[in-house]
C-alpha cells in the first residue's frame, strides 16, 4: 500500500538567516535560506536589524520553498517552526508569520525547539546516510552553544555537558578578530589552519571538571599572546597567520575531543553525533572519523547543509512530532531562552 504523503513546510528565524524548507515522510523536497550579509561590518549579529531583515525575507524565502518542493500550499499538512533558543524579535517575526499561515490554511502548528532541530537533522532521509541508534551522544557545537546531549529517543534529551562561558564558535569568532579576520571568522580559520603547523604555537587547555567546557580562558591567552608577540614583531601575525590558526583550531578541537572520549568511557555509548554550525569544521570531522577504529566509535556526520542554521532541520523535527499528534496553541509564544530537553 502506498504511503500517504505528509508535507509538513519548516520555518528558521531564531537568529541571523531567515530558512523555509518543505519536507515529505523525512525526505527534503526544498531548504532555502537567506543570508544576512549586512552583519559582518559590526563584526556580529545586531539583533535589531536581524529582524528586520527577516521581515524581508520570509515572505520571498517561503515562496521560493514552496515552489521549488513542486507543491501548492494546500498540499501543506503543517506548519513547523522555531520557538526558540534565539534572538527574540527574529523569533518573533518566524513565530507571527507560521501563526498566520496556520490560520489561513487551517491546519496544524508545530512548535520546533531549535536546538533538537540541530540533533535530529541527523534523521532526515538522505542517501547514503547513516542514522545514529537510540542511545547516542550527540556534541552540539554552534556560535551560542557546547554540549553533550545523551539522546534517548527522538525527544527525550539530556545535557550531560555544556560550556560554562564562551561557546566554541564564540571561541573562533573571537580568536578571528584578535587576528584581524572579518566576521564569521571561524571558517577562516578553519581554512588557514589547513596550511599551518598545529603544534606551533602550543596554548594551554583549561582544566575544567566533569564534562563541562571553558573557552574564555583559551580566548585571554590567545589576546595576550598575540599582543606579545606583535609588540616583538609588527608583523608577526602576517607571518604567521597559518601556523596561528592551525594552533588555535587543534587546541580547541583536543579540548571538544577529550570531553568526548569522557563522556563515552561514562556512558558507555559509542554511536557518536555532531550537529550545529561549527560541526562543519574539517578537523572536527577529521579528527573524529580518524579516531573510529581506534576508540570503537561510531561517528554520524550530518550533510554540511544541515550543519548551519536551515530550516530543513526544522522541518524533520516538525514531521516527528506530526507522526505524534504532537500540536501546538495559537498562544504558544516564542522564548529566548530554551533548554535542548524542553519541547
Amino acid at each position: 500500500m502506498k504511503t500517504k504523503p505528509i508535507y509538513i513546510l519548516g520555518i528558521e528565524s531564531s537568529c541571523d538567516d531567515t530558512s523555509a524548507a518543505v519536507i515529505c515522510n523525512g525526505k527534503i523536497l526544498s531548504n532555502v535560506v537567506a543570508n544576512q550579509e549586512i552583519h559582518a561590518k559590526y563584526g556580529g549579529v545586531v539583533p535589531e536589524l536581524a529582524s528586520r531583515a527577516h521581515q524581508q525575507n520570509i515572505v520571498p524565502v517561503i515562496h521560493q520553498a514552496i515552489e521549488q518542493a513542486n507543491i501548492d500550499k494546500k498540499d501543506l499538512n503543517a506548519i513547523a517552526f522555531t520557538r526558540g533558543p534565539g534572538l527574540m524579535g527574529s523569533l518573533l517575526v518566524g513565530t507571527s508569520f507560521a501563526k498566520s499561515l496556520s490560520l489561513a490554511l487551517n491546519i496544524p502548528l508545530i512548535a520546533v525547539n531549535h536546538m533538537q532541530g540541530h540533533v535530529l537533522a541527523h534523521f532526515i532521509e538522505e542517501e547514503n546516510q547513516q542514522k545514529p541508534p537510540f542511545p547516542f551522544l550527540c556534541l552540539t557545537i554552534s556560535g551560542g552553544h557546547t554540549q553533550i546531549v545523551k539522546i534517548t529517543n527522538y525527544f527525550t534529551m539530556e545535557v550531560i555537558g555544556e560550556t560554562l562561558d564562551d561557546a566554541v564558535g564564540e571561541a573562533y569568532d573571537k580568536s578571528a578578530k584578535i587576528l584581524g579576520l572579518p566576521y564569521p571568522g571561524g571558517p577562516l580559520i578553519d581554512s588557514y589552519a589547513k596550511l599551518g603547523n598545529p603544534k606551533a604555537f602550543p596554548f594551554t587547555k583549561p582544566k575544567v571538571d566533569g564534562l563541562n567546557f571553558s573557552f574564555s580562558g583559551l580566548k585571554t591567552a590567545i589576546l595576550y599572546f598575540i599582543q606579545k608577540k606583535v609588540k616583538e614583531n609588527s608583523k608577526f601575525i602576517e607571518e604567521n597567520l597559518h601556523d596561528i590558526c592551525a594552533s588555535i583550531q587543534y587546541t580547541i578541537v583536543q579540548i571538544l575531543f577529550n570531553k568526548l572520549q569522557k563522556a563515552v568511557q561514562q556512558t558507555e555509548i559509542k554511536h557518536i553525533a555532531i550537529a550545529g554550525g561549527v560541526s562543519a569544521n574539517s578537523e572536527i570531522r577529521k579528527v573524529l572519523k580518524s579516531n573510529e577504529e581506534t576508540l570503537g566509535w561510531t561517528t554520524y556526520i550530518p550533510k554540511f547543509e544541515y550543519t548551519t542554521d536551515n530550516a530543513g532541520m526544522i522541518a524533520i523535527v516538525g514531521y516527528l512530532k506530526y507522526l505524534e499528534n504532537d500540536f501546538s496553541k495559537d498562544t504558544t509564544a516564542a522564548t529566548a531562552r530554551l533548554k535542548v530537553s524542553e519541547n
